[in-house]
Formats: C-alpha cells, structure tokens, sequence
C-alpha cells in the first residue's frame, strides 16, 4: 500500500504538470521539504501560501501520512484523547504540495538528489531538487547505554503511546492473574527515565492511568503499584525555574510518585534498571525520555555540522551549501537574544518553518534582500504534570497549579491543526468529566486461519453450515 500511494502521487504530479505549457514545467523549479513534522508542515503549507501556482514543484517527504500533534502523545498513553484526535491527515493540510510518504536515506548536495526509501522498504528513488529544506526531527538517543534500546520503550511516536499503553494494561492483567493463582506477590513497578519536559508529563499520565484502574481489579490494590521518576538533575524540568521544577516534584510526590534524583542510569541487566550509586530496580516496563540526537541521515550531508545539526546563518541557509535550508532538530541557528542556539522545540520549527519558505521563494524569485532573519523570543512552556494540575511560563509569568493546566489545554487545544481536531478533543476532554476512561487493551491479532489438513473436514459443507459461515 504505502508502495501504491507512493506511485500514485507521483501520477498526480505528472497529470498536474499535463495542462503547463511544456517549456513552463521545463523551467519550473523543484522545492524539495524533507520532514512531515511541525517545520516540514508549516513550511509546506507557507510555500503554497506564497507561490503561485506553476511557480515552483513542491515536494514534501514524510515517513507518516499525517502531522502528529506530539505535545498531546501522552494524553494517548493515558487514555485522555483517541489516537486519531491528535493527527492531522497531510494531504488535508497541502493541496497543491506533492506529498509522498518514504524515508529518507541519503542527501547528496552535489548532485542536488535525495535518495527516499518506499515504506515498504523495496525501493528505493532519487528526487532532484533545486532548494532543499530539511526538516527531518530527531531520533531518541541511547548515548550507548548497555541493554537500553533493547528493553526500553520510547515516546516520540504514536505506536510508542498505544505501545505503552497497552504494557500498561498487560502488566494489571497479569499481575491479576498471578495472585488470584496465590502465585507470589505481582511486579507492578514503572520507571520514567528522564525528568524533562516528556518525562514529567509521562509518568504523570502513567500514574493517573494506572492508579485509575487499580479499583477494577479486584486482586489488586494501590500499594502494589510503584511508579518512578529517575534523573541525574537535582529537581524536575530544569527549564522552567527552580520554583516550578520544586512545586512539580511535590505533586507528584503527593499523587504517590517517587522521585529518585541526582543518578545516573547506566544501563539495563537482569537486576533491572542499573544507577550510578550501585543499586537496581527490577521493573515491569522502563520509560527513556531522556535523550534526543538528530536525524542520523544528516551525518553523511556534506555541509558543516555541529552536534549532528547542520549549521545555519539567520535566515535559515546552511553556511556552505547553496540552496540548503535546514530548521528545527535539524539546524543550528544562534538566538540574537540570547547567543546561544534555538532550542529544537515545536513553537521554533513552526516559525522557522514559515521564514524558511518565504526566504527560499526569496531566492528562487531573484530576491536574495528581501530575505528576512529570523528572530522569536520564546513565548513560554507548559507542562501537566497530572489530572488537573500544570506548571506553565509564560512570558516571564509562572503560574501552577489548576490554571496552569487549564492553560495547558487551552492553549494546546488552539494551536491543534483542524477545526474537526479541536472539536474531537474538546468533547473527549469534556466527556472525561463524566465517565471513566476505557482500559481496553488494544492488541493486532488477526482472525485464525483453518489449516490445509482441518480444512479437509469441510469439503462438501456448504457455509451456511458451517458455525463461522452462518449466514
């Protein structure tokens, strides 16, 4: 499938091109964006904004076929919101923007060629580009801890949050299933490594999720359960203020999270959770959010790199490779303000994504001055930090407690693309007021299938005899 709706695309395109003139299609010029994320998207969205039609081929390459709104994945983990309420369907996005879904597994900056992989994993093809921004995000990094990739589970995709999800909710079944055997006393720890941003608001999620459902099993009771935070910092989301990070430690503490600080993960072993201070904890499932690097495709781009982000000037262009824009994970770019580089967060590659486009139709209409720099100051962060409470700081204010997650929603829930998202939203969060969640466990297992000797037993039974072809 993925196969199919690569060619199709590429069918769409070509028919487009059928009613220019062929001299016009000739001389058009190819936008190549790399990335279906938040840059990728707004700066897809700015360029046919910008364009006229037949002005410029825009081509857009993104492994999914839709923007995850990812500031909402663990609201998926917990059961706040469906899966499809927080993604955004490309094509509903860009009309005009050729949209093909693959992975890029090369950049060739001489030759102007991308090489993109089919889902699939069959084939492979090479676009040409003229102007090429790359907005390819970041992957989680591992920083080679021994048996890490192997056993923890990751939150920066949709699969991810279901993938959690439904760990969770197998750990409760079994553990129900062991002591109601008289088995032995069930594991029912969870640990969150890494106290940032994801990781607070993780293991938040977690905790209600799994605190919510102790009371269905009637085996089970909320002493059993164990849910850790771990981090090397000395207190929680370091980036918000000592104040804030201290107000979120203490809720947490008081939803019965336990907080153990100031170590260092230093792997994975058959004890558990390895730490820095020579102990381990055994648990059930261990949560990294503790690390991101960029896109690993950039370390072979042959342009001048600092941490595996390809550095930019202010107005977004890599400084030795003509035509090359890079924004988000993907780039360097040093804040005027500050002089330090953007953080690789969603409110900068939004923004970037949209001065990205117009300084690229700058360039290709002959404009290069009417390029603009880009220049934000930080508007703030917000963080839940579990049911009905949030730390937020916003413009210099902080604010904690229930306003900040009425904040959280309220401003998240506006900047969630699509009218149909937000009212979607909007009612699953308004119908959480009255029910309780659904701890259904979500599991891909197709229909069994008879085998050739079992199927001897039917020959000359007609389907409507049968109990599966009851019609």
């Amino acid at each position: 499938m993925p196969k199919a709706r690569f060619c199709l695309d590429r069918v769409l395109a070509l028919e487009y091109k059928s009613f220019l003139p062929q001299r016009q299609c000739d001389l058009m010029k190819k936008i190549v964006v790399l990335g279906g994320g938040f840059g990728g998207m707004y700066a897809a969205m700015e360029l046919e904004k910008v364009l006229s039609p037949g002005e410029a081929e825009i081509t857009l390459v993104s492994k999914d076929n839709y923007l995850l709104f990812t500031p909402m994945l663990h609201e998926v983990a917990s059961g706040d919101v469906s899966i499809t309420d927080i993604v955004c369907p490309v094509r509903q996005l860009v009309k005009r923007t050729t949209v093909l879904q693959g992975l890029v597994t090369a950049i060739d900056i001489k030759r102007k060629r991308v090489s993109v992989s089919h889902c699939s994993g069959t084939e492979s093809d090479e676009l040409e580009f003229d102007y090429l921004l790359i907005a390819l995000g970041s992957v989680t990094n591992f920083f080679g801890l021994p048996g890490l990739q192997e056993n923890a589970v990751t939150m920066k995709t949709l699969d991810d949050a279901m993938h959690l999800r439904n760990l969770m909710i197998a750990c409760l079944e079994e553990a129900e299933f062991d002591v109601s055997m008289g088995r032995k006393q069930p594991l029912l720890t969870f640990i969150v490594a890494g106290a940032g941003f994801a990781g607070v608001e993780t293991v938040a999620g977690m905790n209600d999720f799994l605190r919510e459902a102790m009371p269905r099993y009637k085996h089970l009771h909320d002493d059993m359960l164990r849910v850790v935070l771990v981090d090397m910092i000395k207190t929680p989301l370091p980036e918000l203020g000592q104040n804030l990070g201290a107000y979120a430690a203490k809720k947490l503490a008081q939803r019965k999270v336990e907080l153990i600080m100031e170590v260092k993960v230093q792997g994975i072993s058959a004890r558990g959770l390895e730490l820095d201070n020579g102990s381990a904890i055994k648990a059930n499932v261990i949560v990294w959010t503790a690390g991101v690097a960029p896109s690993p495709v950039l370390r072979n781009v042959d342009c001048r790199t600092e941490r595996g982000r390809i550095v930019c000037n202010e107005f977004l262009e890599a400084l030795d490779a003509e035509g090359i824009w890079a924004i988000g994970d993907s780039a360097l770019v040093t804040d005027p303000f500050t002089g330090k580089p953007y953080p690789p967060t969603a409110q900068h590659a939004t923004r970037e994504g949209s001065v990205a486009a117009r300084n690229i139709v700058a360039s290709l209409r002959g404009k290069p001055k009417s390029r603009r720099p880009f220049a934000y100051k930080t508007m703030g962060s917000l963080v839940a930090i579990g049911r009905r409470a949030g730390v937020a700081n916003i413009m210099g204010m902080q604010f904690s407690g229930f306003i900040a997650w009425f904040l959280w929603r309220s401003i998240y829930l506006m900047k969630l693309p699509g009218l149909d998202r937000k009212t979607r939203v909007a009612l699953a969060w308004g119908l959480d007021l009255f029910f309780r969640k659904d701890f259904v466990q979500f599991m891909q297992i197709t229909t069994p299938l008879i085998q050739n000797d079992e199927a001897q037993n039917f020959v000359g039974v007609r389907p409507e005899q049968t109990e599966t072809g009851r019609v």
